[in-house]
Formats: structure tokens, C-alpha cells, sequence
């Protein structure tokens, strides 16, 4: 059984997310299931610090993305809105080149709460970051 609210479409996720950071990133939205949303992000220029390894700052927006995104599918977003409230991640290992992958999977879905984990992996598979993020929904003003 599904938790989005509705149809999921790829297409108007990464559309939605036109001129914002993570599309300045790269990142896009690759693939759903019933449970879950994935995403990938390059490891670039724009990604990696001056050693050239992926950014933690850039882990830690990818899983945030990803957590927002999937935390707004399971809400009804004309009357409210998922902002991250608290993040935590966890850097495993470094990567220097190719793209990674994140896949957000819900820890709990509630009215006024959803805490999302996301994992990102490298080219190889590996995981490089365990991330958790704590979305508040709130009510739009």
C-alpha cells in the first residue's frame, strides 16, 4: 500500500525544484515506490570541498531534499507544508567522483510530524552517509 497522497510524477517533482539549490546541485528525483524516494546528485564542482571529496554540506542537502519531498507527498500541500525541523548525518566515507544516489524510506508518517532516513550510496554501492531528518508539518499561512 502506498503513502504518497497522490500519483507521483518524477517530471513535475524536478520541475518543481527548477532554479533552486538543488537543481543548482543536480540533484534530481529518480525513481518511487510505494515507500520510498530516490535521487541522485553528481560529485562536481558545485558538490566537493577544496580536497576534493563530496561536501558533507551537500550529503546533508541531498538528504534533506529528498526528506522534504517525500515528506510533502504524504500530506495534502494546498493546506499544509513539511519544512525540516532537524537533521542528523552521519559521513561513512568520502567520494570523489561519479554521482550518488540517496534513497529516503519514512520512519513515521504523523499528523503534525514525519521523521525520514535517508541513505546515500556511492557508484560502487557503498553507503557514504546515514542521514535522519525530522519534518514538521505545518499549516500554510
Amino acid at each position: 500500500m502506498s503513502i504518497w497522497q497522490g500519483p507521483v510524477n518524477l517530471e513535475a517533482l524536478n520541475n518543481f525544484s527548477a532554479n533552486t539549490l538543488v537543481s543548482h546541485l543536480g540533484i534530481i528525483m529518480t525513481n518511487f515506490g510505494d515507500n520510498f524516494l530516490e535521487a541522485s546528485m553528481p560529485v562536481d564542482n558545485r558538490t566537493v570541498q577544496p580536497y576534493r571529496l563530496l561536501h558533507g554540506g551537500a550529503s546533508c542537502v541531498l538528504a534533506e531534499s529528498l526528506g522534504s519531498i517525500a515528506a510533502s507527498l504524504c500530506i495534502d500541500t494546498a493546506e499544509f507544508m513539511a519544512v525540516g525541523q532537524h537533521i542528523e548525518a552521519t559521513h561513512i566515507r568520502s567520494a570523489t567522483k561519479g554521482v550518488v544516489r540517496g534513497k529516503a524510506v519514512a520512519i513515521h508518517i504523523g499528523r503534525s510530524s514525519q521523521i525520514w532516513r535517508i541513505e546515500i550510496f556511492n557508484d560502487e554501492g557503498k553507503m557514504i552517509c546515514d542521514s535522519k531528518i525530522i519534518m514538521a508539518v505545518v499549516k500554510r499561512k
